[in-house]
């Protein structure tokens, strides 16, 4: 059987991207960051849906020690939806995290030899992160050919976007036929023991549930 990588954060587009690889017919393999973020509860939502999925997970502890982010710096304040300045990167942005986390996933993927890594982000409806466009998966495949063992030999594992450009609402629709779990997935940045309701995250959530003609059961 085929084997992909999955990041997998707790989230409602990553749990997405999870059943869909599965549907795809391939044995799933589930990495969990725990990289010192405020909104800790996620961790525990992607463990859960990954039992859910029956696919093996594995947590990752790192740091990003210079922060840098207002995800890892308690000092910074993560603003409200509407106070965002929509055409610049907000303070959520964590300095190359989709980098990062996709160089564990193509490691692991290479020595499990799996033949693809799935990362649920997608270019609509999104808070503006630049590592979360279709120009830098492209940028990153090609390194990806050039720069490991399985790309020069020819067998290049596949970094899989299949959300990068629908919106939260087509997300949505496309979770709920696949069946996915959405009451147990999490979408606030504030950590605390329920959503705040007004961050990016659960902003662009209710969107996409009010769009989508879906009620969220979380």
């Amino acid at each position: 059987m085929k084997r992909a990588v999955i990041l997998l954060s707790g989230g409602l587009d990553s749990a997405t991207t999870l059943y869909l690889a599965r549907k795809k017919g391939f044995k799933c393999f589930c990495l969990i960051f725990n990289y010192g973020q405020r909104h800790l509860r996620e961790i525990e939502s992607a463990k859960r849906i990954a039992q859910s999925a029956k696919c093996p997970y594995k947590v990752i502890d790192l740091s990003f020690p210079w922060k840098g982010s207002s995800l890892l710096d308690k000092k910074i304040r993560v603003r409200s939806h509407k106070s965002q300045v929509t055409s610049k990167i907000p303070s959520t942005y964590v300095p190359g995290r989709n980098i990062v986390f996709l160089s564990f996933a193509l490691s692991y993927a290479e020595a499990i030899r799996a033949q693809a890594v799935y990362i649920g982000a997608h270019a609509q409806d999104y808070s503006g992160y630049p590592d979360c466009r279709p120009e830098f998966f492209s940028a990153f495949e090609r390194m990806v050919a050039c720069g490991t063992k399985s790309g020069v030999e020819g067998k290049r594992i596949k970094i899989l976007t299949p959300l990068v450009n629908k919106n939260k609402a087509a997300i949505i629709r496309l979770g709920k036929g696949l069946g996915v779990p959405f009451e147990l997935t999490w979408s606030c940045y504030k950590g605390r023991a329920k959503p705040c309701g007004v961050c990016d995250s659960c902003y662009f959530r209710a969107k996409g549930f009010k769009e989508a003609g879906i009620k969220d059961e979380r």
